[in-house]
This record gives C-alpha cells, structure tokens and sequence, in this order.
C-alpha cells in the first residue's frame, strides 16, 4: 500500500476515534471536548488536503444515481462540519478563549444542529466508502480472497452496527436534534 494511501486511512481512523470520543462530552468535559475537537479540526483540514483531488474531479466526468448521491453527503458534511468548527470556536473556553467570542446564545444551537447532522452524515459518508475500507484492510493484511467464514462474519457484524445506530436513532429521538424542534439540555446529552 501506498504511503499516501496509509496516511489517509491514519487520519481517518483518528478522525472517527475522535468523533466518537467527542460525543461523550458528559463524561469528558468540556475542556477535554474542546482539545479534542481542536486536534480533530487540524485532521479534518488535512484530510481534505490529502483528498483535493476529490475537489479537482468533482465538475469532470458524468454522473450516475451513485457519484450523485456521494457528491452530495459530502458537500453537506463538509457543511456541517464547517458549522460545527465555527460555532466550537464560538462557544470555546479554553482552546479559542483568546479571540474573546463566547457567542454562546447563538453558537450552542448551531452546534448541536450541526452536530447531529454531522453525525448523521458522517455515518452515511463510512457507509458509502465501506467497500473501500475493506479494499484497504485487505490490502493491509496481505489477503487475496477473503473465506466465506470472514465474509460473513463481517457482514453480520456491519448488519448488527446498523441496526444499532438505527435503534440508537430512534431511542434517543435524532430527528428532534436534526431539525430544532427541541430545546438541548444543559448536559448535551
């Protein structure tokens, strides 16, 4: 495997861990959640560095159902990710405390809007490069063909984190955090 090809699939293991630990910001606090949203911030501007040629393909070529579909999620992740770094730095104590800001009226509901759209789409954004993930893995491990047995346990196994986040979706009402038909809690929960 590539250098390069390494490189993306560090970051964006990183990326992931961090997303993950960041929404436990009830356990960590805030000070913990806003050094780790500062690190992933440097990560997330250099993954669209080591990605630009996304960016330079993006207007060449023709586009099926697919290239659509992708194209999109990532535009409006790229969105909402844009939203959640500014409105961060808007709610910061710590990391950005010295650019005086603390809109926090403002900020807060842009972020935890943005926030679960982000989420949401980020899950979306692994889905649809999922084949890849596994091209890379098996590139890694050096393995040609994988058995039948490996195939299906890992299909059972991205069945089951499906299921999960769907059921996580559910139980703990997304959508109302989605579109801002709910007042957030002082905990973030």
């Amino acid at each position: 495997m590539k250098p390069k090809a390494i490189q993306k699939m560090a970051i964006d293991i990183l990326m992931t861990i961090l997303v993950l630990l960041m929404m436990a910001f009830h356990i960590m606090g805030r000070n913990v959640h806003e050094w780790l949203g500062a690190i992933l911030f440097c990560l997330f501007i250099l993954h669209h560095v080591l990605n630009l040629g996304w960016y330079k393909g993006l207007f060449k070529g023709k586009y099926a159902a697919m290239r659509i579909l992708n194209a999109t999620v990532n535009m409006l992740l790229l969105i909402a990710m844009l939203c959640m770094i500014a409105s961060g730095i808007m709610l910061s104590g710590e990391v950005f405390a010295f650019l005086g800001l603390r809109l926090s009226a403002i900020g807060r509901p842009i972020h935890m809007v943005s926030t679960s759209w982000g989420f949401l789409l980020m899950s979306v954004h692994l889905g649809l490069h999922w084949g890849m993930v596994l091209g890379m893995a098996r590139r890694m491990t050096r393995k040609n063909a994988p058995s039948k047995v490996r195939v299906t346990i890992a299909r059972v196994l991205a069945a089951a984190i499906v299921l999960r986040g769907i059921y996580a979706f559910l139980m703990r009402r997304i959508w109302e955090k989605l579109f801002f038909t709910i007042e957030f809690s002082l905990d973030l929960s």
